[in-house]
């Protein structure tokens, strides 16, 4: 899937727990344009741990991420 849009998720793969935990950004989620769903792309398959969808983070002028 090739799409201009951003995401409307970030994947992340979690393993661990609280402040221990290890998040690896994965891939991203769009929604499907008829409103019902999401197209997930994946870069990697985590093996353990657990999958997680999270809105991207504020962008400052300068297109780096910026904590919220």
């Amino acid at each position: 899937m090739t799409t201009t849009k951003k995401p409307a998720f970030i994947a992340y793969a979690v393993t661990g727990e609280g402040k221990q935990a290890f998040w690896t950004r994965i891939g991203s989620a769009w929604p499907h344009q008829h409103g019902e769903g999401f197209s997930i792309e994946l870069n990697a398959l985590p093996i353990q741990g657990r999958i997680v969808l999270m809105p991207p983070k504020a962008e400052d002028s300068t297109g780096a991420e910026v904590a919220r």
